[in-house]
């Protein structure tokens, strides 16, 4: 996949593209998570609101490929969430491209932080985030006591991690 021909766009997160990736995506994190009590975090659709956070899309030759989004915790700091490229389109640029634009959107909300978890059987997904500057970080918000999950963080403009 050239990523050149990549598109990246704001979408509803109701609407059904953001829908149908949001069901593939939960769909993984049930194969990979099958015991009892995994949890799979929501994310609501007022969290990204103008203002307050946005949902991504990324479309390859019109199709959507994958997703992402980013929340407002507080003032300072923005939470990635539902970060997902279709396993036929991973190892091709598209969730580095997706977590830049997420990273970008986090300070035009004026952010200076973004944390996110992901699970301990993502090894892929923490290997992004660790070569995109993220480091692991204590847990925090709905997530503490979850034995499965990861938690990373970064800096934002340049600062030292966290």
């Amino acid at each position: 996949m050239n990523v050149d021909k990549i598109e990246v766009r704001r979408e509803e997160i109701g609407w059904d593209v953001a829908s149908a990736l949001i069901r593939a995506l939960n769909a993984e994190l049930s194969a990979r998570y099958p015991e009892p009590g995994a949890t799979h975090f929501r994310l609501d659709a007022e969290e990204v609101m103008p203002g307050r956070g946005v949902f991504l899309v990324a479309y390859a030759d019109g199709r959507p490929v994958g997703c992402g989004a980013i929340r407002r915790l507080d003032h300072l700091t923005a939470e990635i969430k539902r970060m997902y490229v279709n396993p036929s389109e991973r190892g091709s640029g598209i969730g580095k491209m997706l977590l830049t634009k997420l990273e970008a959107e986090a300070r035009a909300l004026g952010m200076k932080r973004v944390v996110l978890e992901t699970g301990t059987r993502q090894l892929e997904a923490i290997a992004l985030y660790s070569r995109a500057g993220f480091a692991t970080i204590p847990a925090f918000g709905e997530y503490v006591g979850n034995a499965l999950s990861v938690y990373m963080g970064k800096k934002l403009e340049g600062e030292r991690q966290p």
